[in-house]
């Protein structure tokens, strides 16, 4: 069964910590798919995930290098930005299968370009802008994810 939560974001700041609040709820590898626009937010939210498995430098989206890597004390994290992918078969020729393994943390910023070529997602985080601020609504899209979703509510 799918579950959903909706947050409103007032701030940068605020979408820096849901993204901690996500991550403090993960035991596990994951793959989320991030949706919205351009400078919605979805690099900052990113960012909070990476800070809370221990990253303190700069995060940006990896917009020309399709993927961002980052080795971390728990946690594998691979951060991919696919908003220039030309066509979704140069995942095959980049080894994408190898970054989503078991116990990995996948972050996947405009999915939709790679249809067909990446694993379904556990959870899906659509950031919006709005009004003083942004909508996050996070969707679950597995049994892995309905039990991450039900945590955070």
């Amino acid at each position: 069964m799918q579950k959903q939560l909706e947050i409103h974001l007032q701030d940068e700041a605020a979408t820096v910590v849901a993204g901690r609040s996500l991550a403090e709820n993960l035991d596990n590898g994951l793959v989320l798919y991030l949706d919205g626009v351009l400078g919605a937010g979805k690099t900052t939210f990113c960012r909070g995930i990476l800070q809370a498995f221990g990253h303190s430098g700069a995060v940006k989206s990896p917009t020309y290098t399709l993927v961002e890597p980052y080795e971390l004390a728990k946690r594998k994290v691979f951060h991919f930005d696919l908003y220039r992918l030309g066509d979704p078969e140069e995942l095959e020729y980049m080894g994408i299968r190898d970054y989503f393994q078991p116990g990995h943390i996948c972050l996947v910023e405009w999915p939709e370009k790679g249809r067909g070529f990446l694993p379904e997602a556990d959870l899906i985080a659509k950031v919006v802008p709005e009004a003083g601020g942004r909508k996050l609504t996070i969707m679950s899209g597995s049994e892995l994810g309905s039990t991450i979703v039900a945590r955070m509510l």
